[in-house]
């Protein structure tokens, strides 16, 4: 587990982020062959016990622009047995984006239908209500009864309701190298208006200045390094 983030205000968050985080934040000398060259295709290929497997769910969260998506995916290509679960939003897909894969592109009507019929394990609107997001219930439930490694990614409001739901769930918040790596990250995106950026920039400081409340917290400054860590989480 990382050092923790330090942050007692959202104006301190900015401030304490604008020096870049040591490499060493995320831990790996307790990871299973520890050694810095092991490849992710080498610790995943390792024989594991017999032992039935039992599910275990983890709940992944950090600021827009962190890189959530391009850890996400090298995990996925290492854990192949794990259950990603793809979040219903109201929000249109950007460029790449598959419906089914990376999200399901429901519209506010169906994600209204969803709402009535419960079938949402948790739901927010975030960046001050421009898009609403939740995680569908009866994929996950299923998963970890079959015994199947779970992640979910969600934002910070999912985060504390999927924990409240499912105490056993372990936390993990994504962090920026620095404040201004974040910065520049979501700038050179350029998927948003300057409204919709500064929304997300204020986001990103409540975020960030929530950050003790997660079980682990993990900086992005090598998306291998953080892989290691959440396969150590889900199946070590």
């Amino acid at each position: 587990m990382s050092e923790p983030i330090p942050q007692a205000s959202i104006s301190q968050a900015s401030e304490t982020l604008s020096t870049s985080m040591p490499a060493t934040a995320v831990p790996t000398a307790a990871l299973p062959g520890a050694a810095s060259s092991e490849t992710l295709s080498e610790m995943t290929s390792q024989p594991r016990s017999h032992e039935p497997r039992r599910g275990r769910l983890l709940v992944l969260a950090g600021p827009s622009g962190v890189g959530k998506s391009s850890v996400v995916t090298a995990l996925r290509a290492a854990l192949p047995e794990l259950y990603f679960s793809v979040s219903a939003t109201t929000r249109d897909p950007r460029p790449g984006e598959i419906d089914g894969v990376h999200y399901r592109f429901v519209g506010p009507a169906g994600f209204d239908e969803l709402i009535a019929r419960n079938e949402l394990l948790e739901w927010a609107e975030i960046h001050g209500g421009l898009q609403r997001s939740g995680t569908l219930r009866a994929p996950v439930e299923e998963a970890l009864r079959r015994g199947d490694p779970v992640l979910v990614e969600v934002d910070l409001q999912g985060a504390r309701a999927v924990k409240k739901a499912m105490p056993e769930a372990t936390t993990v918040f994504l962090a920026p190298p620095s404040w201004d790596e974040l910065v520049r990250r979501l700038r050179d995106r350029g998927t948003e208006s300057p409204e919709q950026f500064e929304r997300r920039l204020a986001t990103a400081k409540e975020e960030l200045a929530a950050a003790d409340e997660f079980d682990v917290q993990l900086v992005n400054d090598d998306v291998q390094k953080v892989v290691r860590r959440l396969i150590e989480l889900l199946v070590g």
